[in-house]
Formats: C-alpha cells, structure tokens, sequence
C-alpha cells in the first residue's frame, strides 16, 4: 500500500484575478502563505485539521474569471479549503469560473445519486458544525447542526434524507460515524460504523448507504447500511483499493474512487461482497480529492493539481476540460441545475 509522500515546496503565487460573482463582485486575494501540512499515519492535516484529500499543491491559482449569464441552468462547484470559498462553473458553456460563494469548503452533494442535482446542493464545510444548503448558484436556505467538528462528507438518497460523514471524532478522537438526517430536518441520528475514519458516502437507488475510509492500521474499507436496517456492516472487495476516494452510484454500477490510483472502480454488490467489473482510469491528474458524475462526465476537485477538471465517464483517460479561475486546495466537486 502506497503511502503519499509529504508536500514540495511551493514557490510565488504570480497573479490577483478580481471576481464578478453571481451574488455580486467580490475579490479574490492571494493566499501568500504556503500551507502548514503534514501527514498523522496517512490522514493529511491542513493548518491543524485533517482532511479527506491524499495529497495536495500548497499554491492556490488565480487566473481571468468572467462575469456570469442569466441564462445558465447547470452549474458545477468547486469547494476549497474548510471555511474558504466554493468556485462556481458553468461548464459546458465555458471552462472559466463565474462567481464564488465565500466561507464554503470540504465535500459537497446534491439531491440526486448521480447527474446535476434539482435546483439545490448541499456542503459539509466544517465551519461552526455546519451543514448548509444552498440554491443554485448563490443562495443559502437552510442549514443542519452537527455535533462533530471533523466532518467529512455528504449524501442524499431518493427519498431526500441526508447522511453526513465523520472524518475524526472530537480532539481528533475515533471517527468514523455517520449521521443521517431525515428528510434533511432535525438533529439527525447517529450511526456508528466499523471505519475508524470515514472519508466519503453514498447511496444506491434501493437506499442502501455506503461509506468508505479507513481502519485503526490506516487500511482501506467499505461499509455499508443496508435499507432499513441500523448496523453497518463490513463489505469485501474483490480488489484492494488503496486510498478512500467518492462514493457514489453510476446509474448502473456502485462506484469508489481511489486517489492514489486515479481510478474509479465500478462494483455490483451481493450481500457482503463487491465484486469489481470495470475500471476507469484517468491520466492527468494528481488527487481527485471528491469525484462527482454526471451523464456522460466525470468532474474531479484536484487538490494536487490545485484546479478542476472534467473527464468523459465511463471512457475515462485524459481531461476533455479544465476549470480555470481561483482555487486554494480544491476539497470536493458537486453539480447542479436551477
């Protein structure tokens, strides 16, 4: 098992570009402080919190945005480090980005299990043990508390309930635990899970809930809460990924990217066994730190490469598209339409 090495050093960031966002201008400035990143066994820390990315390039990237068009109704977001910003797309109109949410990061989702979410998405950005939901592109309509700080992702099934992730517990406690909230209301329900470490979740059409990470020894795991049961319970795969990456369903096949591989593993699933049918591969990019797909595409936040890129789905390969505009260590990616 592969274990990712520690970060290079970063030289100058060399431009300021000025952001005319959807919700009104603001400006996007430099971070000229390379980030303090080390690695606690293979879990990556970012000044002082853990992340769910492998790797990532200490240097944000700042490049000409252009103004948004009251004409667009799909767009893709970008979310950065905890706290910081979402960057907003409107790809396949343009590659460059159109406006920025302030004071979002970590993983995103919507309320579809693949494609472009319905009108909203949700961020579990680990700001004031948050949960936001927002509607597309630029508007917040509610929020969830959680009551752990290290959260990691996020997952809503067909029948709009929402399953938050926990990376690390407490004081960087034993993780691992997902909260399910119903109907996306309330204070949600806690589930413990075998993972020690609980990195990225997702749901299949029968509303069974998968959840990948890591135990105590830093090894890969899947897990899965089947539908209207309350235990998770440990599934096997018939390969051995080597680093927790997105879960989600394909609209044919359960699928787990591995960021170290750059792959996306394509399962059936039987009782406790996942049985690996096909492998995507994508050439191009470093850390895929969150993956979402839509019909035909794949998008990847690339926390090494410090950008966005699109790939087909499932031909996978090299990037047909890359995001260009500001990034400061891209975390995760959804899309949705108004």
């Amino acid at each position: 098992m592969n274990t990712p090495g520690l970060l290079k050093g970063a030289g100058a960031v060399v431009a300021l570009a000025i952001v005319s966002a959807c919700g009104g201008g603001s400006t996007v400035a430099p971070s000229a402080v390379t980030p303090n990143a080390n690695y606690v066994g293979r879990t990556l820390f970012v000044h002082g919190m853990p992340v769910t990315a492998a790797r990532l390039n200490p240097l944000p990237r700042y490049a000409e945005l252009v103004p948004d068009a009251s004409t667009i109704t799909s767009y893709e977001f970008i979310f950065n480090y905890y706290g910081s910003y979402a960057s907003i797309f409107d790809y396949p109109k343009s590659t460059a980005m159109i406006g920025q949410i302030n004071g979002l990061g970590g993983q995103g989702c919507t309320n579809v299990l693949h494609g472009y979410g319905k009108k909203i998405f949700w961020n579990a950005q680990r700001t004031n043990d948050l949960i936001v939901e927002y509607k597309v592109p630029d508007t917040l309509i509610g929020s969830l508390y959680l009551d752990y700080t290290y959260t990691s992702s996020c997952a809503m099934n067909t029948s709009g309930d929402l399953a938050v992730g926990v990376l690390l517990g407490n004081s960087f406690g034993p993780g691992g635990q997902v909260v399910i909230f119903k109907n996306a209301q309330g204070s949600g329900k806690v589930y413990n899970t075998p993972l020690y470490k609980e990195y990225f979740d997702g749901y299949d059409p029968s509303g069974n809930l998968f959840a990948d990470g890591e135990d105590a020894s830093g090894n890969f795991e899947l897990v899965e809460l089947p539908f209207g049961h309350t235990k998770f319970v440990r599934i096997t795969t018939s390969n051995s990924p080597q680093f927790p990456g997105s879960v989600q369903w394909d609209g044919t096949f359960l699928t787990v990217f591995d960021q170290i591989t750059s792959e996306t593993y394509r399962y059936t699933v039987s009782g406790t066994t996942a049985m690996l049918k096909k492998t995507v591969q994508y050439t191009g990019s470093s850390d895929c730190a969150q993956t979402w797909i839509v019909k035909g595409l794949i998008y990847c936040a690339d926390a090494g490469n410090n950008d966005g890129e699109v790939y087909k789905y499932p031909a996978g390969g090299a990037p047909i598209a890359t995001f260009t505009g500001s990034f400061d260590e891209p975390l995760g990616v959804t899309a949705a339409k108004s």
